[in-house]
């Protein structure tokens, strides 16, 4: 597996990748594909001024991508970042997501980032497992906050102090 910075020649499979979870799962709170003008625009305003990975196997697929974004627009937040992780389910518990987080969360810290923020979904326990096992602990649940699919989700926060 090749970890490296952002490529535009990514955008179509990150498109693909993040519209799989729009649609299917509950993970995105977004519910409307983004085309892959959009996801162009949001990728490279992030990654140019924030670190954003991603994974590509041996045949040149992304296998995931993090990046990571502010958490909130005030400036007394600018020291704290949001993180975001998506992975091609045929490469979950592969290693794949843990050895894009450590990039991120390193890069992060030289950065002089103080927190990084997770938000995922209440029911989603593999991701939260996964974060905790990163370092990353509680810091809050929002009950019944996002609609989905038919279903009221939960929001927990995840917080690491670097």
């Amino acid at each position: 597996m090749l970890y490296r910075k952002l490529k535009s020649s990514d955008i179509p499979q990150i498109t693909e990748l993040y519209n799989w979870y729009i649609v299917n799962g509950v993970e995105s709170f977004e519910t409307e594909p983004l085309t892959g003008e959009q996801m162009r625009r949001r990728a490279e305003a992030i990654a140019a001024e924030y670190p954003y990975y991603v994974a590509e196997d041996e045949g040149g697929r992304v296998a995931g991508y993090c990046y990571a974004h502010p958490w909130k627009e005030r400036a007394a937040y600018s020291h704290t970042l949001e993180t975001t992780i998506y992975l091609d389910p045929a490469f979950k518990r592969s290693g794949t997501g843990t050895a894009l987080m450590r990039l991120l969360i390193a890069d992060c810290r030289r950065l002089g980032c103080k927190a990084l923020i997770a938000c995922i979904t209440g029911d989603n326990a593999a991701s939260i497992a996964f974060h905790r096992k990163l370092g990353f602990e509680q810091a809050s649940l929002f009950r019944s906050v996002g609609y989905k699919h038919g279903r009221w989700l939960d929001v927990v926060d995840m917080e690491m102090m670097l």
